[in-house]
């Protein structure tokens, strides 16, 4: 019992270590990857200026508006081991462009099993209402099949995620 004791303990300072060194880049060029799986190489982004970053403290959508922005927020969530919410939203963000049946409705489980549905391996937490008319909507795929449930964890991110970030050391960086 001793041994899982200090195994559990380290386990939980290694993961501290660890967000500590991803939220502290050797250069700012390492948060700036913009969202685009189409690209292979990192557009170039320029770094905004203290009165834009001081914007997205009042505003999720501007802070994911803004390349630069968003990779910082993306970065100190994967810091904080809290990145699904935002995957998920990317992913709707995807689903929302596919002209094809058959492609949407492959997307559409994909979505489901990797964060909608019970032990997924990148699980939202949403609560049960929400979950059941994603169900519903996906027995006929649409483009507003996840429409609800986006909106649910772009609001948890808002009152949530977006706070924590905005209280982060880079982020107070970002501002001076």
């Amino acid at each position: 019992m001793y041994h899982i004791l200090l195994l559990y303990i380290r386990a939980k300072e290694i993961k501290i270590k660890l967000g500590i060194l991803l939220q502290k880049p050797d250069s700012a060029l390492d948060l700036v990857i913009p969202y685009n799986e189409k690209l292979e190489k990192p557009a170039k982004t320029q770094k905004p200026s203290p009165d834009e970053v001081l914007q997205w403290r009042d505003s999720l959508d501007k802070l994911l508006q803004n390349n630069y922005g968003f990779a910082s927020f993306r970065s100190f969530l994967k810091s904080e081991f809290s990145e699904e919410n935002l995957e998920f939203w990317i992913a709707c963000e995807d689903y929302k462009k596919i002209k094809s049946p058959a492609k949407m409705a492959e997307k559409a489980k994909e979505i489901y099993e990797e964060f909608i549905q019970t032990e997924a391996p990148k699980e939202v937490n949403i609560d049960h209402f929400t979950k059941d008319i994603t169900v519903k909507n996906l027995v006929e795929p649409s483009l507003s099949s996840f429409d609800v449930a986006q909106k649910r964890i772009h609001a948890l991110m808002e009152k949530d995620s977006l706070p924590r970030f905005v209280r982060s050391e880079f982020y107070q960086e970002l501002v001076k």
